[in-house]
């Protein structure tokens, strides 16, 4: 049982199954099978999110501008549905991926290329990004009766008891785990964000594998900003405000180190679904907005403590080994 403990993801299952169930005492049906299906798909584009932030800061980086890409990208896809109607939906999400990756490739060369810190980049790029969201729009807003009935409703579509939205998120959990766990990229993320100088000597290009992490983060974003606006049915220069900080949450949370190399996609998940959980139960039971954001804040505070003690203790468990094994090379030698 102790050894379960220690592991972060089933901590935090634990904990969310508590949550879940001590907010049921005070709100009837929070608990019930339909009610967390809906937390789910009312997180999904946060899990969706979360997972681009992560492959971000696995490579010892930060993209702080995905909600701005979002409400460029979301934007410009509701403006381009509103102008052209005839247009297939596949093409606008294509057209919407497409606009994200081109966004976060810009963050990943300065990055890359000209050396810039990554916080320094993704803070020049959120502004950026939102003003030109409202130059895009002139400061209008796009509402649902100019996007056709298509864009709207396929995320609201319903498959076997959830919506199109929470089986997109399923698909790109599964396809983040495959690409982190699997593939020469995620290698490559984890040693570049966990020792950049053994990465550089096993042959990792680490500018490159950081471009690319940008790269995945935008494009991510550019989906969300296609199922942001068609769930919601309005595209506006605001939308997704401060919900970067919210990504940066969810990965803190679940256990992914913002130094670098460590996180796994179990943690992002569980840590958005935490952070859906009390998003979702706090209004239910009367906590006024202002203490939302206090209990938010506080939480987020005590997850990076508690990831700072982990990997300090896990230090001194190598350093202790270490010096074990000199001791003993010592006696040997003796």
């Amino acid at each position: 049982m102790n050894r379960l403990l220690k592991n972060r993801e089933i901590l935090l299952l634990v904990i969310i199954a508590v949550m879940v169930l001590g907010f049921s005492t005070r709100a009837q049906g929070f608990a019930s099978p339909g009610n967390l299906a809906n937390i789910f798909n009312d997180t999904s584009i946060l899990i969706i999110l979360a997972l681009g932030q992560m492959t971000v800061i696995l490579t010892k980086s930060i993209d702080l501008s995905v909600a701005a890409n979002l409400s460029f990208t979301g934007m410009a896809v509701a403006m381009t549905n509103a102008a052209v109607p005839d247009l297939p939906l596949a093409l606008l999400i294509v057209m919407a991926i497409g606009i994200g990756a081109f966004l976060g490739a810009i963050n990943g060369f300065l990055v890359w290329a000209l050396q810039i810190p990554p916080i320094v980049v993704t803070l020049g790029t959120l502004t950026i990004y939102r003003g030109m969201a409202f130059v895009l729009s002139g400061g209008g807003w796009v509402n649902a009766h100019q996007m056709t009935p298509s864009f709207l409703n396929i995320p609201r579509m319903s498959m076997l008891g959830l919506p199109i939205l929470s089986w997109i998120a399923v698909l790109i959990v599964l396809g983040a785990w495959f690409v982190l766990t699997r593939l020469p990229f995620g290698r490559a993320a984890y040693a570049s964000g966990g020792n950049p100088t053994a990465a550089v000597y096993a042959g990792v290009d680490i500018g490159w594998t950081r471009f690319l992490a940008f790269v995945t983060s935008g494009a991510l974003a550019g989906l969300c900003g296609y199922l942001w606006v068609s769930r919601y049915a309005v595209a506006y220069v605001d939308i997704a405000i401060g919900f970067e900080l919210d990504t940066v949450a969810a990965c803190v949370i679940g256990g992914i180190s913002i130094a670098g190399g460590i996180g796994t996609v179990a943690g992002a998940v569980l840590g958005s679904l935490f952070l859906g959980v009390i998003k979702n139960a706090l209004p239910v039971i009367g906590i006024s907005p202002f203490a939302q954001m206090a209990i938010s804040g506080i939480v987020i505070v005590l997850a990076v403590v508690f990831n700072a003690r982990a990997e300090k203790k896990a230090g001194r468990i190598i350093l202790r080994d270490r010096a074990a094994q000199d001791r003993n090379t010592g006696e040997v030698s003796a």
